[in-house]
């Protein structure tokens, strides 16, 4: 059996259809179609059938992935064997949540670059929920993320730091005549957030949930700078995590408001798949991070 039919077997699942994964690869759509079969009449089984336009795993094409997997990520270590220190190659998969990456990863980053040159390095920036689901599915090979619950067996987790999440608003907010802690009540402003997801806007909102507080609306945005500037715009409140806006505050660009018994903590975490192997380039990325958030 050829290696690289098993490789072109996962491309397919992780990129959801045999074109995008023949273009990840750099192959024809053909090619792939080619080796597919090839695999198919190798182990004497269909993997795909159609259905409708679209090509979808058979029940036997599933049980195949995790012996995929575990064949792939053996030809890794091989393929790893000799290569370190300077000489680490290979590929590092890593899906982090949107705060870490822009606020708390920039020192890590640099040195894993600085000390694995060649190392083809991918990144995502996902919500929490999926980047659990990514790693369970042995589609990443690590996530550093906020614990969300809901404990997953699968899973090896390790506590990074707990941070603090505030309220804020613009300096220009007339904070004076509105109430965040009184029950019963519909306050005429805008929260801007981002995805419905995310970790902190759930705390926020499950908070005026039980207080049974209304805003006017909720204006969701993809990222934590357009966030702070539309608020500084005074267009609404948000709620992030403090280290992402301690400048803001600082200068004067935002203001912290209160908000009662809404003293919230989120937990940064990195995590991984338990049965995943930790290739060198892997165990350098944990070492920096682990060193960088001062773990033991």
């Amino acid at each position: 059996m050829d290696i690289r039919h098993f490789k072109t077997f996962k491309s397919i699942i992780e990129e959801g259809n045999f074109s995008n994964a023949a273009m990840k690869l750099g192959y024809t759509q053909s090619t792939v179609t080619s080796q597919i079969q090839q695999l198919e009449h190798e182990l004497s089984i269909k993997l795909f059938e159609k259905i409708g336009r679209n090509m979808v795993l058979t029940p036997l094409g599933k049980e195949l992935i995790p012996y995929a997997d575990e064949l792939l990520n053996t030809v890794k270590k091989i393929e790893s064997i000799g290569k370190y220190g300077d000489n680490i190659t290979g590929e590092l998969k890593i899906a982090v949540a949107e705060s870490l990456m822009s606020y708390k990863l920039q020192n890590v980053l640099a040195m894993f670059k600085e000390k694995a040159p060649n190392v083809r390095l991918s990144m995502v920036a996902l919500n929490c929920y999926d980047i659990k689901n990514m790693l369970a599915s042995g589609e990443i090979d690590l996530g550093l993320m906020y614990n969300v619950g809901s404990k997953n067996e699968s899973l090896n987790a390790v506590k990074l730091s707990d941070f603090d999440v505030a309220l804020v608003c613009s300096p220009q907010f007339e904070q004076e005549k509105l109430d965040f802690s009184t029950p019963n009540q519909k306050i005429n402003t805008s929260l801007i957030i981002n995805e419905v997801e995310s970790i902190y806007r759930k705390i926020l909102e499950s908070y005026f949930f039980d207080k049974n507080i209304f805003l006017d609306n909720t204006i969701e945005l993809g990222s934590i700078e357009a966030i702070k500037k539309c608020v500084a715009s005074n267009l609404g409140i948000s709620f992030l995590p403090r280290f992402t806006i301690e400048e803001e505050l600082e200068n004067g660009k935002l203001k912290e408001l209160k908000a009662g018994d809404l003293n919230a903590k989120i937990t940064a975490i990195y995590a991984h798949h338990k049965n995943k192997w930790i290739s060198p380039a892997m165990s350098l990325f944990i070492e920096l991070v682990r060193k960088d958030f001062n773990i033991q």
